[in-house]
């Protein structure tokens, strides 16, 4: 799905979930980059489960960054233990309750319902089951698994932007810069094979299972 555009008659509200760290800006960090700057913004939340001490500073760090021009903003960064979401289910699940009765959001930013990653897999599952009748778009993490799919919801993504979503990213976690995978060329590499499905040069790739358009 190309050409869409979200109503300009209305501010949005725009919710961000991610299990770990540095999932939504991997994602969806580019996407979101353009809508702030296309679009006028209510409030943006911006959710995190799985953190310790160290990467909760810095997803604070990158978050604010991403989110530094926007007026009214939450961050929220749990310390649930990496790898173990779904044996925390019962608890997250609550905290997804207490999230819906607080905020209403206009499109939601969740994980691929596919991905092998089991704490991924929980946080999609728990979005659809909280918000039934939002607009939803899963987003793509590369990783060792190999798990990418074929996505319908592309967005262009401009040079400036892809290269200003990998800097932050590269300043911000100076934790991950230890793996073999956390680089800009992994950052852009998605983008670019995204981009040349899309018909463009750089892109992020969503899976709409449900739109509605009004």
């Amino acid at each position: 799905m190309m050409g869409f555009r979200f109503a300009n008659d209305k501010p949005l509200n725009i919710l961000c979930l991610g299990a770990h760290c540095d999932d939504i800006e991997i994602g969806a960090g580019g996407t979101l980059l353009s809508i702030f700057e296309k679009y006028e913004l209510e409030s943006v939340k911006w959710v995190v489960f799985a953190s310790n001490d160290i990467r909760k500073k810095e997803a604070i760090d990158s978050a604010s960054q991403f989110l530094k021009n926007i007026e009214k903003t939450d961050i929220v960064v749990n310390s649930y233990r990496d790898g173990f979401l779904p044996f925390m289910a019962y608890e997250i699940k609550d905290f997804f309750e207490s999230l819906k009765h607080d905020f209403i959001p206009n499109v939601i930013f969740t994980h691929f319902r596919n991905d092998r990653h089991q704490d991924h897999r929980l946080i999609s599952d728990l979005t659809w089951n909280t918000w039934r009748n939002h607009q939803i778009l899963e987003y793509e993490i590369p990783k060792y698994d190999g798990d990418l799919g074929n996505p319908n919801f592309y967005v262009h993504l401009d040079e400036k932007i892809l290269e200003k979503k990998n800097k932050i990213l590269m300043d911000a976690y100076n934790s991950q810069k230890t793996k073999h995978w956390f680089d800009e060329d992994t950052f852009s590499a998605l983008p670019r094979l995204r981009g040349m499905e899309s018909a463009t040069k750089y892109a992020e790739a969503f899976y709409a299972r449900k739109f509605l358009l009004e």
